[in-house]
């Protein structure tokens, strides 16, 4: 049978209307995608957060080597040196940023408003100006935010609850970071309805914690409370070993609790991590930043410490331990 050429068109045509939709936004055949990374803080402190995120990309075909690169820029808890960090990523003009916290994001927000812009975790979005709202983020910046004020006043009950003879709370704060000023505000009011004084003490650098511990001692603080900073987030060992030879019950984030301090309420950061590559897919994929609704977590895990318990001769009240989440013996 002799096929004419008006043949062979139309034929061509009909199969691309066919199957062109089961094609659309799939991964560009011999495409490398790449990924511009601003750490605040080190690839050592950051490495289970930066690994999850690997993982969620490898859920999503995303391999590194293959048809992913990943170009990593660290400020090693220095938050000054964002800003030059970002503007080294964006001249390699990458597909997507990719950061987190407050102080990384504005960064890279500050360095760009083209190329699209994912926040692993950040605190208030819409507070900390990085998105116009939640369900309509605009400009070029979206990914995961939770309620950064009322999470760090709630820990002050907590704490209180677990050990009720606190009457004053030493709280590490890092001046660099934007949040502060409303997260302050709200573990201030929690601490006058709780009857405790708060005594903040800055640290800007992973150098200055055991100069903040002195200062935290002579002014008597009988616990202490940690917030999700970047910096302590990567140094949540390093935190609780400080903690813990000074004989103070603390709370802070998840990972610090895991790192061997008394308590933790918070989000999961390594569940966050991993649904950053879900953005960043859907990203590769032609997906706009400005119409990616920010996401925020709704599951809040307590974990109490025994070990750190027993160790600073406290008993935890069966009450607080019935409703913890999880209990590391």
């Amino acid at each position: 049978m002799t096929v004419t050429a008006s043949q062979i068109f139309i034929a061509t045509i009909t199969l691309s209307v066919l199957f062109g939709p089961l094609v659309t936004g799939a991964q560009q055949p011999g495409k490398v995608y790449r990924i511009g990374f601003l750490g605040a803080t080190s690839p050592v402190g950051y490495a289970p957060q930066v690994e999850a995120f690997r993982a969620g990309l490898r859920d999503f075909g995303y391999v590194e080597g293959r048809n992913l690169k990943i170009e990593f820029r660290w400020a090693e808890g220095n938050y000054a040196r964002l800003p030059g960090l970002a503007a080294e990523l964006v001249r390699l003009k990458p597909d997507v940023l990719v950061t987190h916290a407050g102080a990384g994001t504005r960064a890279a927000k500050h360095a760009t408003t083209t190329i699209p812009i994912v926040f692993g975790v950040a605190g208030d979005a819409v507070a900390l100006g990085l998105v116009e709202n939640l369900a309509r983020p605009g400009g070029n910046v979206t990914g995961s935010s939770f309620f950064f004020p009322e999470l760090n006043a709630k820990r002050l009950e907590v704490l209180k609850e677990a050990v009720p003879r606190v009457s004053r709370v030493g709280v590490l704060l890092n001046p660099d970071n934007p949040a502060n000023v409303a997260t302050l505000r709200a573990m201030e009011e929690a601490a006058r309805s709780l009857k405790v004084r708060l005594q903040s003490v800055e640290v800007r650098r992973p150098t200055e914690f055991e100069g903040a511990f002195t200062t935290l001692m002579k002014g008597h603080v009988e616990a202490l409370a940690v917030y999700d900073d970047a910096m302590f987030i990567a140094e949540a060992v390093r935190i609780a070993d400080l903690a813990r030879s000074n004989r103070l019950p603390t709370i802070g984030f998840i990972e610090y609790a895991k790192a061997g301090g008394l308590l933790a309420f918070g989000v999961n950061f390594s569940d966050l991590w991993r649904g950053a590559a879900r953005f960043v897919d859907k990203i590769f994929k032609g997906a706009q930043p400005a119409d990616l609704p920010v996401e925020q977590p709704t599951k809040f895990e307590l974990i109490v410490n025994l070990g750190a318990a027993k160790a600073l001769g406290l008993t935890i009240s069966p009450s607080l331990l019935v409703r913890a989440d999880r209990v590391i013996e």
